[in-house]
């Protein structure tokens, strides 16, 4: 496992967000020069067939694997584990109480509740025997409480302090309908600008990792200058899409 160590490492790192349900469609994501792949199963079209596929071929490329589960999932993030994914994003997590029991899920005893059976992980990640990933379970995985409401702002500090969540995942799209009371969706909004910049640099001296949802692909390097560690970049459609148009204007002169 290898993504929290990327991490710790303190370098920018870009993920691809697959939303079809597609494994293949995942591992040629992972065959991209991103540095890992998330697999979206909150607004994606994953099932859970073909996001634990994704993790074999996202693996596969040499890659490592993150799953945003669906809003209260936990017994996902524990299966997610099992299959492989290094990481896993919970969605709206407004509280301590939501913190903790996501957190749960994500760590063995004593830390949590996660039971044992990582049988797929174990085949992904040959470089552990049963004994060596249950050792080391706890620091190698990464959760990720995202964080896109008010009431979250209010809870952060006592988020970040929660044993067993390695950091937080901005979604600038849904704290800007909160942060208007549902007015609008703008996550370029001036104001939010300096609530992301705290949330990085609370996570920070929380010792926390921070991570942010990148609408603008031009965005990422001010994220990192906020302080953010991982930013995802555009959804597989939209890089299909982007992609697509620069080659047919190059076509079309």
């Amino acid at each position: 496992m290898q993504l929290r160590e990327k991490l710790d490492q303190g370098d920018m790192m870009i993920t691809a967000w697959s939303t079809s349900p597609s494994a293949e469609m995942a591992g040629v994501l992972a065959q991209c020069p991103f540095d890992t792949v998330t697999v979206d199963m909150q607004h994606g079209g994953h099932s859970e067939f073909t996001a634990f596929a994704s993790a074999k071929s996202i693996l596969a490329a040499g890659k490592p694997a993150i799953l945003r589960i669906p809003v209260g999932r936990n017994d996902l993030a524990s299966r997610a584990l099992d299959m492989g994914f290094e990481a896993v994003i919970a969605p709206m997590i407004n509280s301590v109480a939501e913190a903790e029991a996501f957190a749960s899920a994500m760590k063995y005893p004593p830390l949590g509740e996660r039971s044992w059976g990582p049988i797929q992980a174990l085949q992904m990640h040959t470089s552990y025997t049963a004994e060596s990933y249950f050792r080391s379970a706890n620091q190698k995985t990464v959760s990720l409480a995202m964080i896109e409401t008010r009431e979250a702002f209010a809870a952060l500090d006592g988020i970040l302090a929660t044993k067993g969540i390695d950091g937080i995942f901005v979604g600038p799209s849904d704290l800007s309908i909160s942060w208007s009371n549902g007015a609008h969706v703008d996550p370029h909004n001036a104001e939010l600008q300096d609530v992301m910049a705290e949330i990085a640099d609370r996570a920070r001296k929380a010792g926390k990792f921070a991570a942010i949802f990148a609408v603008d692909p031009a965005d990422v390097p001010r994220f990192g200058k906020m302080g953010y560690r991982l930013a995802a970049l555009n959804t597989d459609p939209g890089i299909i899409h982007a992609g697509a148009a620069m080659m047919l204007d190059k076509a079309r002169g």
